[in-house]
């Protein structure tokens, strides 16, 4: 019950006092969710196909109002049809009282570097709704309706926007992106109250570097690094990617500051699928009650035919 309380408090004060603090999700599988961070990432790393990736998290398990999040993104490269890559992206997001849900649409532009090198320039432009349904136990036990000092519920929408640098090379990759650059006021009048939700500008960092060939498989090790200007945090991870027979499988180690460290575990049973979990072993103040995280990851891609080749005959050769 304390520790639900504490959780409530906290975000009583981010609603009360539209207090600017770290919003955006965390995830361990965030190698397969870059695009909703960088839309420069959007579909660079495709070529006539179309990939659809979903990622659930559970939060610090049995803690009451922990987040639960989760994550749709789908994105393509139609070079054929069109110059870089689209995308959408959808995320939700449930802690304690609260709803957070994010729409956007991506678009990212290639521009060669080099023989190998791509940069991609991407833009993201959708919504965010945020929203909140309190159930205020009052000490006196008198109705939450009667004693103004609580928020009472509410549901907003407004802007929202990224943008991101995304350079992608043979073996490495990095990228510099913003989210919620509009900083939108999320506000509605309830009554007498004016309760409200304040978007924070996010920046992020991140980077990794694949090592070939080491032993039957390769290791591939990843970073990102994220802050508001208010809190900062950073996750580390490597996997170590090999194939059996025509499938493949990874297992790997990841680090987030003064979170958690978790295990990551992978198999595509075809080409076009995977499938991955990760277990976070929380070590923070919360690790005494909490179970870990929990993680699924699921992503499937088509590709999409070749264009039928034509050739050019003189009538004569007809």
């Amino acid at each position: 019950m304390l520790l639900k309380t504490k959780l409530l408090t906290i975000l009583l004060v981010a609603v009360i006092g539209s207090v600017q603090a770290q919003q955006d999700k965390l995830v361990t599988h965030f190698i397969y969710d870059k695009m909703s961070i960088n839309p420069g990432k959007t579909g660079l790393d495709l070529y006539n196909g179309i990939c659809a990736t979903s990622i659930y998290r559970n939060q610090w398990d049995k803690v009451n109002g922990a987040p639960n999040s989760a994550i749709l993104n789908i994105e393509s490269n139609l070079s054929r049809f069109l110059p870089g890559g689209i995308g959408i992206n959808f995320y939700h997001d449930a802690i304690g009282f609260s709803r957070q849900n994010n729409l956007l649409l991506n678009y990212s532009y290639p521009i060669q570097i080099g023989r190998e090198g791509v940069l991609g320039v991407g833009v993201g432009i959708g919504i965010m709704n945020y929203g909140m349904d309190p159930n205020w136990i009052t000490p006196n036990g008198l109705p939450a309706s009667q004693d103004p000092t609580l928020p009472p519920s509410f549901a907003a929408t407004g802007l929202d926007a990224n943008f991101g640098l995304y350079f992608q090379s043979k073996n490495y990759y990095a990228g510099i992106s913003s989210t919620h650059l509009s900083e939108s006021q999320l506000s509605k009048a309830v009554g007498t109250t004016i309760p409200s939700y304040q978007t924070a500008r996010h920046y992020y960092l991140m980077g990794g570097y694949t090592f070939k060939k080491i032993g039957n498989g390769d290791i591939d090790a990843q970073m990102l690094v994220r802050t508001d200007l208010i809190k900062f945090s950073a996750d580390l991870n490597a996997r170590y990617l090999f194939e059996l027979d025509d499938k493949a499988a990874y297992g790997g180690l990841s680090f987030r500051t003064s979170d958690a460290i978790a295990i990551m575990l992978g198999y595509s049973p075809i080409k076009e699928l995977q499938v991955g979990y990760s277990y976070d072993i929380t070590v923070n103040k919360l690790a005494s009650v909490s179970r870990g995280s929990h993680e699924m990851m699921v992503k499937y891609c088509y590709n999409l035919p070749e264009p039928p080749k034509t050739k050019a005959r003189h009538p004569r050769m007809l």
